[in-house]
C-alpha cells in the first residue's frame, strides 16, 4: 500500500489533515479493537455514524474518544446517531446538531455539524447517516448539500454512511456537487460493507471544490491496522482520507 500523507501544517498555513469516516454500530462490538483501528489511522477528524444514542450515551462517546486520543466535537443522540470527534490540533468555532424531518415508521435521522479551523484553513463539517428508504435518502442528500453550503466556510467536508453505492441517486447527487474523494484519489480498499466480505461502497468522504484530495479509501494494510481488528470492531470498514486545505488568502 502506498503511504498516505501524514497530518501537518505547511509554512504558508495550509493544512494537510486526515479524515476518518466510520459506522461503529453503537459500540456493540469490540470497542478495544475499534479504538486500535482509529488510533492507527491517526485522524484529525472522525465522522462517526451510529454512535451510542441511549443510556449514558455521552459517557460512552467520551470514553471512546479518550481511548483514541481524541475529544468529542458534537453530535450523538442529539443528532440521532452521527457524531464528530477531533484531535487537539483542531480549533472549534461552533457546533450544531440537526434533526431531519421524520417519516413515520422510519428511523429518525440527523446531522452532526461543526465549523473548525486547522492551521490557516477554515472548514465546515457534516457527519451523516442517510435513510434506508430510497426516496427519503434522496431528500436527505439534498438537505446535506444545503447544510454544507449554509455553514458558509471556504471548505466543506461531509462524510458518512450513504446506504447506497455510487450508482444510486443520493450518492450521485452528493458526488455531482462535491468531490467523491475515493473517485478523485483512490488509495487502499474500495468496498466498505459488510465487513467480513465487503461487496459494496456505501461509506464515503466528500469535499467541496478547492480541497485537494491526496488519497482516500479503506485503510486495510495501513501500518497498525490489523485485519482481525477491522472485523471485530464493527460491521462496516472505515474510510480514511488525506486532504489538503489551502490557507485563507
Amino acid at each position: 500500500m502506498d503511504q498516505l500523507p501524514k497530518s501537518r501544517t505547511e509554512p504558508d498555513g495550509s493544512a494537510v489533515i486526515r479524515v476518518l469516516s466510520y459506522n461503529i454500530r453503537s459500540l456493540r462490538d469490540d470497542e478495544e479493537a475499534l479504538a486500535r483501528v482509529i488510533r492507527a489511522c491517526a485522524p484529525d477528524l472522525v465522522f462517526v455514524q451510529e454512535a451510542p444514542r441511549f443510556f449514558r450515551w455521552r459517557k460512552h462517546a467520551a470514553r471512546l474518544a479518550a481511548k483514541c486520543d481524541l475529544v468529542v466535537l458534537g453530535g450523538g443522540a442529539t443528532a440521532a446517531g452521527p457524531l464528530l470527534m477531533c484531535s487537539l490540533r483542531v480549533f472549534v468555532e461552533r457546533t450544531e446538531d440537526v434533526l431531519l424531518p421524520h417519516t413515520p415508521g422510519l428511523h429518525r435521522r440527523g446531522f452532526a455539524t461543526a465549523v473548525v479551523r486547522i492551521g490557516g484553513a477554515r472548514a465546515g463539517l457534516v457527519s451523516a447517516h442517510l435513510s434506508l428508504d430510497r426516496a427519503e435518502r434522496r431528500a436527505q442528500a439534498d438537505r446535506l448539500l444545503d447544510r454544507v453550503a449554509a455553514l458558509d466556510t471556504p471548505y466543506g467536508i461531509a462524510a458518512g454512511d450513504v446506504n447506497e453505492g455510487p450508482d444510486g441517486p443520493a450518492f450521485g447527487q452528493l458526488a455531482g456537487t462535491l468531490q467523491d474523494c475515493w473517485s478523485v484519489a483512490p488509495w487502499g480498499g474500495e468496498r466498505t460493507f459488510p465487513v467480513s466480505a465487503p461487496d459494496r461502497r456505501i461509506d464515503a468522504v466528500f469535499a467541496t471544490k478547492g480541497v485537494e484530495v491526496l488519497g482516500c479509501g479503506v485503510p486495510a494494510g495501513l501500518p497498525g491496522v490489523i485485519p482481525a481488528d477491522l472485523v471485530a470492531a464493527t460491521d462496516h470498514l472505515p474510510v480514511l482520507a488525506a486532504l489538503r486545505l489551502p490557507a485563507a488568502r
